[in-house]
């Protein structure tokens, strides 16, 4: 399963549990609804994956922990805040830098609309061509 089409299927889990739960839950509970909703389409989902930092020969064993992981490719961050800032994307793309995946998708739940909580961001992906991606591979949602 490529990367788009694992994107493709975590944000359909994420509209399922907004739908039915809607906003304002803890970041927390979004996390364990996630990965369960993924667990359930048969995928491989990682929770709270340790990050290394390494720095001018200084290893720091948990920098940084990544919500989830799923199939080994696409790291999702979750939250549930107000508004969304930018320093939430730039978080993002640091993971993805330092763990060496290739895309990533920040999801705001406490969002009206999941839609609008919903953002991609890439590491050196290539795209798949039009006519063989399953999914959109818009910026966002």
């Amino acid at each position: 399963m490529r990367e788009n089409e694992v994107s493709y299927l975590v944000r359909k889990a994420a509209y399922t549990i907004h739908m039915a739960l809607g906003p304002g839950l803890l970041e927390s509970v979004y996390e364990t609804l996630l990965a369960h909703e993924l667990r359930k389409l048969g995928l491989h989902v990682q929770t709270q994956v340790a990050l290394p930092v390494i720095y001018d020969g200084l290893q720091l064993e948990n920098g940084f922990r990544l919500d989830l992981v799923v199939e080994h490719k696409v790291v999702v961050e979750l939250k549930s805040v107000e508004t969304l800032l930018e320093v939430h994307h730039m978080q993002l793309l640091t993971y993805l830098k330092l763990s060496g995946h290739k895309l990533g998708l920040l999801i705001n739940f406490n969002v009206p609309y999941i839609k609008s909580g919903i953002f991609r961001k890439v590491n050196g992906l290539e795209e798949q061509s039009a006519t063989s991606a399953q999914p959109s591979a818009s910026s966002a949602g």
